[in-house]
């Protein structure tokens, strides 16, 4: 049988047009390097606050908390009464961070601390002894 030429440009057009992104797949997957974090050292912290928090109320708690150094302005959560927020454990701490806070404003509130049976468990959501994710670290460390 005779295949129309046609639709033998193409199947010629598909077949390059896929080895062409195959290559540029792979020449990715070889020159791409691992993410570099520059905040290793990035910890998360709450402030349970006793009255309820209003837009107002916590425009100026986020305004306050963003005048603190080594917190940055992206990293402030404020919801349900509660302040959730990022810094940097190499320039403060939670303890500094609140008595600064408090020391700006008063504010009817208290440092979350974590209860003893809560810190010793381990937080990553990935289990670990997975097929799926021993599979992914040999295909990473292969290619990095």
């Amino acid at each position: 049988m005779k295949i129309n030429k046609t639709i033998k440009k193409g199947l010629w057009a598909v077949l390059i047009t896929v080895v062409l992104f195959f290559g540029i797949l792979i020449f990715h997957i070889i020159t791409a390097k691992p993410a570099i974090y520059e905040t290793p050292n990035l910890q998360v912290s709450r402030i349970d606050f006793k009255e309820n928090i209003d837009s107002a109320s916590g425009k100026k708690i986020c305004a306050d908390l963003r005048s603190i150094k080594g917190l940055t302005s992206d990293s402030i959560i404020v919801k349900r009464n509660v302040v959730v927020y990022f810094h940097n454990n190499k320039i403060t701490n939670s303890k500094k961070v609140f008595n600064e806070l408090m020391s700006k404003g008063q504010y009817d509130a208290q440092r979350y601390i974590l209860p003893a049976n809560l810190a010793s468990k381990e937080v990553c959501p990935v289990d670990q002894n997975s097929f799926s994710y021993k599979l992914s670290q040999k295909i990473n460390r292969f290619f990095n």
